[in-house]
């Protein structure tokens, strides 16, 4: 009896192991097809640290001397302290395979252009990425505001302690002194962005 019984066992296994080796090929399929927005939501696999989100205000007794931030845009302008001076400026640390850059790419451009006119002043950071990479990103995105070639980590270093290594993306909102007013660890919400901005510029 037993006997009658396992090639049925033994077929019933192969189907389920076919059946098996179907649903983890189309899972990986689908893997491949949406590894970025994945990656967006998990952080991992990609050399980065997805941030949460999480925001830190800091009050104005409570900050820090202004950042010494110098260095080169991909354009090739020289941007030195004394620019950070008597306006509002944001800084976003990305490069062009960061799935959650590319999902705030376009707010950050809206706000940029929301706040412009009112002095405040947008930069990216670009932690890794060639020129042509970087323009590519930011042509896709229609990105008008300019950002730093920083694969040296000079920009990075500036703000050691305030952005972690491998936290991208994250985004600093610095006081007419040069000084962090509030950062936002990972992918941004606008509506949060613009409220801390706003705050820099009521100061």
């Amino acid at each position: 009896m037993s006997n009658n019984n396992l090639p049925s066992r033994r077929s019933l296994l192969s189907a389920g192991g076919l059946a098996l080796t179907a649903l983890t090929l189309g899972l990986s399929g689908c893997a491949q097809e949406d590894a970025l927005a994945k990656q967006a939501k998990a952080g991992d696999n990609k050399n980065y640290v997805a941030g949460d989100g999480s925001v830190t205000e800091f009050a104005a007794a409570d900050r820090k001397e202004a950042v010494q931030i110098q260095g080169a845009l991909f354009s090739g302008d020289k941007v030195t302290p004394a620019d950070f001076q008597g306006k509002v400026s944001v800084l976003n640390f990305w490069f062009a395979a960061c799935a959650p850059c590319r999902v705030e790419a376009p707010l950050l451009e809206e706000l940029h252009q929301e706040f412009k006119d009112q002095g405040v002043q947008f930069f990216g950071v670009n932690l890794r990425d060639e020129k042509p990479t970087a323009e590519a990103f930011e042509k896709t995105f229609n990105l008008t505001y300019p950002s730093f070639d920083d694969k040296d980590g000079g920009v990075l270093l500036s703000v050691s302690g305030l952005v972690p290594p491998g936290a991208v993306p994250t985004t600093l909102v610095l006081d007419k002194q040069g000084r962090v007013a509030s950062r936002v660890l990972g992918e941004i919400e606008k509506g949060t962005l613009k409220a801390l901005i706003t705050a820099a510029v009521a100061e």
